[in-house]
């Protein structure tokens, strides 16, 4: 092939932008500023659009495909699953012609065994192949499409939220357990040496505010203060 198969550091990017894709396809195209602005495939913007482009779901300038309208206009998984394998079965046409429909669910080594000697390159790539490969056998119906995780961002907790976490942290008793460091004055080692001193407080888990207030009193008057 001119080409060579294209591969992904992490699958979950690839599986995070076929589902968005689905919901809306960007009408000005797929480019990296678009996935970074989607927040999509962090640092592996370049890599997904490869593979999309590979398969011909988007073209050299990022558009979507003749092809890929059809495939994304399903709603149905079903019916997505379906319209999706045959954009994959023709650009990994070179795989099925050896393996045939068994292609779709070859063993890790035996795919990066066939991208190893096909593209000579090297472990790490062959293996990141394969795991493209299999991502897009799942998005075809041939395996389980992973739940897609996100991450929210520190701004997309609600304000109504944040506020009573603050409220509810500025009324919390202490930390369960509370280390403290008191060093001793040169009295109290009679002047020999200095020692530090690292006092672990197990406080009861339901314990009251005047039992915390009682428990620190007693340490300040006979430990901190103490002679």
């Amino acid at each position: 092939m001119a080409d060579k198969h294209p591969y992904i550091s992490g699958s979950g990017s690839l599986f995070q932008a076929v589902a968005q894709l689905r919901k809306s396809f960007p009408t000005g195209g797929v480019t990296a500023e678009t996935l970074k602005k989607l927040g999509l495939a962090p640092n592996n913007e370049s890599y997904v659009i490869n593979t999309l482009r590979f398969i011909s779901v988007i073209d050299d300038e990022g558009k979507k495909t003749q092809e890929a309208t059809k495939v994304f206009s399903q709603h149905d998984e079903a019916a997505f699953q379906k319209a999706f394998a045959p954009l994959v079965k023709s650009a990994y046409s070179d795989l099925f012609d050896v393996h045939g429909d068994e292609s779709w669910k070859l063993d890790i080594d035996s795919l990066i065994q066939y991208f190893r000697s096909t593209d000579d390159t090297s472990s790490i790539v062959g293996r990141r192949q394969a795991t493209t490969f299999q991502a897009l056998s799942a998005l075809s119906g041939h395996a389980d499409v992973p739940a897609i995780k996100t991450t929210p961002t520190k701004n997309s907790v609600p304000k109504s939220t944040a506020k009573k976490a603050a409220k509810t942290q500025s009324k919390s008793t202490p930390e369960r357990q509370s280390p403290t460091n008191q060093k001793l004055s040169p009295s109290q080692t009679n002047g020999a040496f200095g020692l530090t001193v690292r006092v672990e407080i197990n406080l009861p888990a339901d314990g009251d505010q005047d039992t915390y207030d009682r428990i620190f009193k007693s340490i300040r008057e006979n430990l901190i203060n103490g002679q």
